[in-house]
């Protein structure tokens, strides 16, 4: 075997209602003062109520930062930054969904270095040292809390990564609780973006090992048995726990063995068009498959194996099985599946292309080499 290298976050406690008792974990780090950095919507539903009621009640010094927005620019993290020093925090809690981990994740590096966010950016340009840092999903989708990767928005269509071992978390609380209210337009495209993770990190041209592999597995397992469950009744706790550890292991899969083309084409529509990170995955996902079928098909005949348990056929004709239900996904879920719903046009085409190639991190990942041409050509066709 090849040498490998596995990394993830060091501890994971997985239990409902774990995050009301957020004082213990945090006096175990050490810490007698917080920042948590949550986004409105997570403010607005009142999931933080139990929390900082718990963290006051045990003498703890809270400060809230509630601004993070989807895709975050880097005015907001550095907004998150200072409100980290101006409060003295001594550690950081991420509560929400991708977004906001991934913010908290920069703002407890940044909060503690002497580093700018422009040095950073890249892979392994993060010195440190960081302030301690527990992150909190509240939705079954990014895998944030298991991964060394921050995405901010740094102008019109584009990205930026931040990619460290200093951003995995000391401890990731995954409480299924948090997740029962989630609407169920959220719960389907955070569980699609999740098992893109999967599917991705399975097929991946660069890094694909027998740890992720087994991780991306089980994970695409447990989502695709569990997300329809979760969208049809929201309070189903063991199927939202379900939903949560299949999002983790995604993640643990994907942070070793990158994501693809499907991310590359979805980047652009966040960050030109705002469409949440899950939807875009899922507007793009099955002709992105279907345009690399041709490369890995025997990789997707394995995976329609578990999405569609008793499937025959020989290796094309499971890979197209697969293809086939993941266009059918996101109707049969209720979300919009066509660019033309979300105000993008024939116009627009050409520079979400240009936007995409531009993703060459996650294109060289994929097993079949994208053109321009083939990326105009993939949104054309659910335009």
């Amino acid at each position: 075997m090849r040498t490998l290298a596995f990394n993830t976050t060091k501890s994971i406690f997985i239990e409902c209602g774990a995050s009301r008792r957020l004082a213990t974990h945090v006096r175990g780090l050490g810490c007698q003062s917080v920042l948590l950095v949550t986004d409105p919507g997570v403010l607005a539903a009142r999931l933080l109520d139990p929390v900082l009621t718990e963290l006051e009640s045990a003498g703890l010094q809270v400060a809230l930062f509630a601004e993070v927005q989807a895709d975050p620019p880097e005015s907001v993290i550095m907004a998150a930054v200072a409100a980290a020093k101006d409060s003295a925090a001594q550690c950081v809690v991420g509560f929400g969904g991708g977004s906001s981990l991934d913010a908290a994740k920069l703002t407890a590096l940044l909060a503690r270095s002497d580093e700018s966010l422009g040095e950073v950016y890249g892979i392994n340009l993060a010195k440190g040292p960081r302030l301690p840092l527990i992150l909190i999903p509240t939705t079954a989708g990014t895998g944030s809390e298991v991964t060394a990767v921050s995405v901010v928005t740094t102008g019109e269509g584009q990205k930026n990564v931040v990619i460290s071992p200093l951003l995995l978390p000391d401890l990731a609380i995954l409480d299924a609780e948090l997740t029962r209210g989630l609407p169920t337009p959220v719960t389907a495209a955070t569980g699609i973006d999740a098992m893109v993770h999967a599917i991705e990190s399975y097929t991946s041209r660069h890094l694909k090992n027998p740890i992720s592999d087994c991780l991306a597995r089980a994970a695409l397992n447990l989502l695709s048995a569990n997300l329809h469950k979760a969208c049809r009744d929201g309070a189903d706790l063991e199927a939202r726990e379900a939903m949560l550890l299949g999002a983790c292991l995604a993640g643990m899969a994907f942070a070793n063995s990158p994501v693809a083309a499907v991310h590359a084409l979805a980047y652009p529509l966040g960050a030109r068009f705002h469409i949440p990170h899950g939807l875009s995955n899922s507007l793009v996902l099955e002709p992105v498959v279907r345009f690399n079928l041709e490369a890995a098909a025997p990789l997707y005949a394995e995976l329609a194996e578990i999405v569609l348990p008793g499937l025959g056929g020989d290796v094309p004709a499971k890979a197209n099985a697969l293809a086939e239900y993941l266009g059918r996904l996101a109707a049969d879920l209720g979300l919009p599946t066509r660019l033309g719903q979300m105000g993008i046009g024939e116009d627009d085409l050409d520079a979400l292309a240009l936007d995409a190639m531009k993703q060459t991190r996650l294109l060289g990942n994929n097993p079949r080499e994208m053109s321009l041409e083939d990326a105009r050509a993939i949104y054309a066709q659910v335009l």
